[in-house]
């Protein structure tokens, strides 16, 4: 693992625990108002969860030349986690006016 500084290593795996937060956080945020598109967009952020273990995982193995596939999942699971992300927050979005009207 010596590949990365013990800063880099440092600022990767708080980034990893701050997404998986993040994401409990959510879905704490939509059980108290009762909201379940919340949940919806905390799995919407598992995918970029994903790349982020997948970037973690290959440099653990000191981006070993046999795990190259990984940069590739890396790359499909950040283009997905996006539009996943995006498609989330636009459903958010859709639906706070009726929210906004509901007693």
């Amino acid at each position: 693992m010596h590949t990365l500084s013990l800063p880099t290593w440092w600022i990767h795996v708080s980034s990893v625990l701050e997404w998986c937060l993040a994401m409990g956080l959510v879905v704490r945020y939509g059980k108290l108002r009762e909201e379940s598109d919340w949940c919806w967009l905390a799995m919407a952020m598992t995918p970029a969860l994903v790349s982020a273990l997948c970037a973690c995982t290959w440099h653990v193995f000191d981006n070993a030349a046999s795990l190259e596939w990984l940069v590739t999942l890396q790359a499909a699971t950040t283009l997905l986690g996006n539009s996943t992300l995006a498609v989330a927050a636009w459903w958010l979005w859709k639906q706070a006016p009726s929210r906004s009207q509901s007693p």
